[in-house]
């Protein structure tokens, strides 16, 4: 892993998944065919020019009208119990080489006693770097991750020498949509896909080793896209290291934690009550869903939403731009709680507009029911508040 690591350090960027973009120069080939021309600017920040991924999108906020949140009910994400906290839980793994993505989920359970935890993304067991690891009611969320790409920084093995000027012009035409796959050894069905690769950056070329950051969709296979390179290179090439650096809003930053750090959190709680490291390696759920666009409801509409209501119009407060109809959104209370994820039945400018009706479909509940009041109470209390100042 030295040269990927060192690669990390210098270029101050992270990447890693296994994903793979099918081109070939046979028509029998399983695989695509690579694109003539590499689409223009695809995969970058038109400001800035960096590298980007779909959940990096930029998006505003639109206020629809103003709230207020009762501090009787709920409580923001970072003022959680433990026992909450556990139960609606984010890890930011860094997976070392040699487990399964499993076996470190099974790890992570033993760890901090806790039933229930799952992982996003399988990483081989060679295969190091990002692995989000979800606990107890925050696995409802694990297929949003699906949304937001993934990047890996790769190895790459050219078997025979060629111009370097050539091995970056093939991998130029594997960015953009490609046909792929899945391995043998994969346990998905062995259909041939589209996948997207959003851009492929060859970092370094030494002699016949390639380094090189991918921005791919989930479910592209990196061992399957450097086998297809070398077809089209026509020399033949393989993956030796993969690291993924990225899996959506997961990233290589303070957040990242190793299996010792997670263990070091949970005996010094253990052993001296000390939450405070804990907290730091666990982070809430709502950071696994950051990439998705966010409605903002008010405190009458969120018990509704947590028994599987649609949300409708008059519980909306604020939305972010960019949202379109079957879009996946999340809905927040004031406090910044997740309470579920939906699909948006409506796009950001009607929602604005709309004053009935019902604007996104409920998917999947996250906050426990009664964790708000049920509107009619809230609407009981109100109006008993009102008769009190009348009087």
């Amino acid at each position: 892993m030295s040269v990927i690591h060192r690669s990390r350090k210098d270029e101050g960027s992270s990447s890693g998944d296994r994903g793979s973009r099918p081109p070939s120069k046979s028509s029998n080939s399983s695989s695509a065919r690579p694109r003539s021309s590499l689409p223009e600017k695809k995969g970058t920040d038109p400001a800035s020019g960096l590298k980007i991924l779909p959940a990096d999108r930029k998006r505003s906020v639109l206020v629809k009208r103003n709230g207020k949140t009762d501090p009787a009910y709920g409580t923001s994400p970072q003022e959680r119990s433990l026992e909450m906290h556990l139960r609606l839980g984010a890890i930011n793994l860094d997976k070392t080489s040699g487990p399964t993505s499993h076996e470190v989920v099974a790890w992570v359970k033993r760890i901090l006693e806790v039933e229930k935890a799952g992982h996003s993304g399988t990483l081989d067991p060679k295969v190091t770097g990002i692995l989000p690891v979800l606990l107890g009611d925050a696995t409802r969320v694990m297929d949003t991750l699906l949304l937001a790409g993934k990047e890996y920084i790769c190895l790459m093995h050219v078997h025979k020498p060629v111009p370097k000027k050539a091995i970056i012009d093939v991998c130029g035409q594997f960015v953009g949509p490609i046909l792929q796959k899945p391995p043998l050894k994969s346990s998905v069905v062995k259909e041939l896909r589209t996948r997207t690769i959003y851009y492929l950056e060859v970092l370094e070329i030494d002699g016949q080793h390639v380094l090189m950051r991918v921005g791919c969709q989930a479910g592209t296979y990196i061992r399957k896209l450097c086998y297809d390179i070398g077809l089209a290179l026509g020399t033949g090439a393989n993956m030796e290291e993969l690291r993924r650096t990225r899996a959506g809003p997961f990233r290589e930053d303070e957040t990242l934690v190793t299996l010792h750090q997670l263990i070091d959190a949970h005996v010094k709680y253990m052993e001296t009550g000390n939450e405070n490291l804990l907290r730091r390696v666990i982070l809430p759920v709502e950071a696994a869903l950051v990439h998705l666009p966010r409605l903002v409801i008010a405190d009458n509409a969120v018990d509704a939403i947590c028994h599987g209501a649609p949300l409708a119009a008059p519980g909306l407060l604020s939305l972010q731009t960019d949202i379109n109809r079957g879009d996946g959104v999340v809905l927040f209370t004031l406090k910044g709680e997740a309470v579920a994820v939906a699909q948006a039945e409506l796009s950001s400018e009607e929602m604005l507009a709309s004053k009935s009706g019902i604007v996104a479909a409920t998917e999947r509940v996250i906050m426990e029911p009664g964790t708000y009041p049920k509107a009619w109470k809230l609407a009981e209390r109100d109006g008993s508040t009102q008769t009190e100042t009348k009087r």
